[in-house]
């Protein structure tokens, strides 16, 4: 049987990180159909939770609101490919050029909030940042011409591809429009696609 006790403490924490913002049935629907209960993970249920609150291990990306905490499926094979919980932190950080980049990218890992990507892994998340730099840079200069939407919509259909739908939660816990809403839909719908183009 769960031990209760870590159950209640990862709860808390994900509430300390992300706020008190009620599911949904909408939020249930999405977290059920795109995740699964931490306890449908190959691994003891008590031993994950002592990983996350040990910092091994991301918290929940949602916590449904039946209680069950919501992880992703593939959640244990960065710790495979790193060679273990123990290693993760350094073989995560060996990913990345900057320490401060590095520190900054592992809290966001650990807090659970890179919901934002279909494939949690250090090389999606350096490819999302690049994307989302190079669509906001094109936004701020707006030419209009061939070159530059389709250069623009290229940017916008692979961020498509990394990012998951979100679920109405994410637009509370991320305070406003999550990326896909700013990044992807909103440009879509400013910037159509000529039919040109599309040939």
């Amino acid at each position: 049987m769960a031990d209760q006790r870590l159950e209640a403490a990862v709860a808390a924490r994900f509430l300390a990180v992300n706020g008190d913002h009620p599911m949904t049935p909408a939020d249930d629907a999405y977290v059920s159909a795109w995740y699964v209960p931490l306890e449908e993970l190959p691994a003891d249920a008590d031993e994950l939770r002592r990983l996350i609150l040990a910092n091994r291990l991301p918290l929940p990306g949602y916590i449904r609101s039946d209680g069950a905490q919501m992880v992703a499926r593939d959640l244990l094979e960065l710790a495979q490919h790193a060679g273990g919980f123990d290693e993760l932190p350094t073989w995560f950080a060996a990913h990345f050029d900057e320490p401060a980049k590095a520190v900054a990218e592992w809290d966001a890992y650990l807090a659970g909030h890179y919901v934002c990507l279909r494939d949690v892994t250090p090389e999606t998340m350096k490819r999302k940042d690049e994307l989302v730099a190079a669509i906001e840079a094109h936004l701020a200069d707006p030419r209009g011409d061939d070159a530059w939407l389709e250069s623009l919509h290229r940017a916008v259909d692979e961020l498509d591809e990394l990012e998951p739908p979100f679920a109405p939660y994410d637009r509370l816990r991320f305070g406003g429009p999550v990326s896909r809403d700013r990044l992807i839909d909103a440009v879509r719908a400013r910037y159509p696609v000529r039919t040109a183009l599309r040939r």
